[in-house]
């Protein structure tokens, strides 16, 4: 008797993600990261001073200041839900353009800095931008679909 094995290994299954999905799922990524920078920046020394005192980022504390702060948090979070629910054209149009619009808001964080936090600005702005590129890859090459005539020999086909 041969102890020959004659099955093949199983193999995982790596079905397609929607793009609407990968786009979500980036954003998602991004609001992590986001949050979280803003939050390690608070164990920045003198940060929670300034704070204290009354200015951020070298900006007087105020309605203003704080509405924009909601704002920018709020767009990319609102974008992992509209990148499930919009219409893929208009999906794929605002998440090219709200991406682009981000890269130089994340960019942002490092002006004025000093080189002693070059690590901690090189490596979140890195990654932030490197998930924007991922948003805005995703969103230009959005998989097309022939357009296929209404009828009873298409209908299966759409199916």
């Amino acid at each position: 008797m041969s102890d020959i094995r004659t099955t093949s290994p199983c193999l995982l299954d790596n079905p397609p993600i929607p793009v609407q999905a990968k786009l979500a799922a980036a954003w998602t990524s991004f609001m992590f990261l986001y949050i979280y920078v803003d939050y390690f920046h608070l164990y920045k020394p003198g940060a929670i001073d300034e704070v204290r005192g009354g200015v951020v980022f070298e900006f007087d504390i105020s309605p203003t200041l704080l509405t924009i702060f909601v704002a920018s948090v709020a767009i990319p979070a609102l974008m992992v839900v509209l990148s499930m629910t919009l219409p893929a054209r208009v999906n794929r149009a605002t998440n090219f353009v709200v991406a682009l619009l981000y890269i130089p808001f994340s960019v942002f964080n490092a002006v004025g800095e000093s080189w002693d936090w070059a690590s901690f600005y090189g490596l979140s702005i890195g990654i932030e931008v490197l998930l924007l590129a991922f948003i805005l890859r995703s969103a230009w090459k959005w998989p097309r679909t022939s357009a296929v005539p209404a009828g009873p020999a298409t209908t299966d086909l759409r199916q």
